[in-house]
């Protein structure tokens, strides 16, 4: 992989984790020699795990449309900001550009995003490993929905398994480079 999509909030969140989880996937994505491609802000756990790889003298490409650039107070730092038109196209220039994908704890958005790229994975539009790093159990309720639907013959269980869930951001990106 050269690079992984982080989808994560404009907030910080409750706890400290959220942020320091985001330090550390930075730190191990670094260290792999993996370049972050994220929405684009310098705000919030997005600007925490940018602000951290950049700090390592990594890659970090943002990608943000033009109506939120002055809102989520777009990053000007960046090794690359692309400003795109719509969240549609945000999403597809996101997707092209990265090997694969992890969501962090966030909000709506991180969450639409993360079902969106599953969705198109689960469709055979491409082929790119998802996953959730849980941060202190996080995701927890949402894997046990997910189970649920399994249960209920909503989601096939190889499509379920799709979605890789680990707490460490080593072990995340251990099992995303087997995939």
């Amino acid at each position: 992989m050269k690079k992984v999509c982080v989808y994560c909030g404009s907030s910080t969140g409750k706890r400290p984790e959220y942020a320091y989880a985001a330090r550390s996937l930075a730190k191990v994505l670094t260290l792999r020699g993996i370049g972050l491609v994220y929405g684009g802000a310098s705000v919030g756990i997005m600007g925490e795990i940018a602000d951290a790889v950049l700090s390592v003298g990594g890659e970090v490409i943002g990608v943000i449309p033009q109506a939120l650039a002055n809102k989520e107070v777009a990053h000007n730092g960046l090794t690359e900001l692309k400003v795109v038109g719509s969240m549609h196209e945000r999403k597809q220039v996101m997707m092209d550009l990265s090997d694969g994908f992890i969501a962090l704890p966030g909000g709506l958005g991180t969450q639409e995003e993360l079902f969106e790229v599953l969705t198109w994975s689960q469709l055979g539009f491409h082929q790119k490993p998802c996953g959730l790093l849980n941060v202190g159990g996080y995701y927890d309720k949402l894997c046990s929905f997910l189970d649920h639907a399994v249960e209920e013959q909503f989601v096939k269980t190889y499509h379920r398994e799709m979605l890789l869930v680990e707490d460490s951001p080593e072990k995340l990106l251990t099992l995303m480079e087997a995939y």
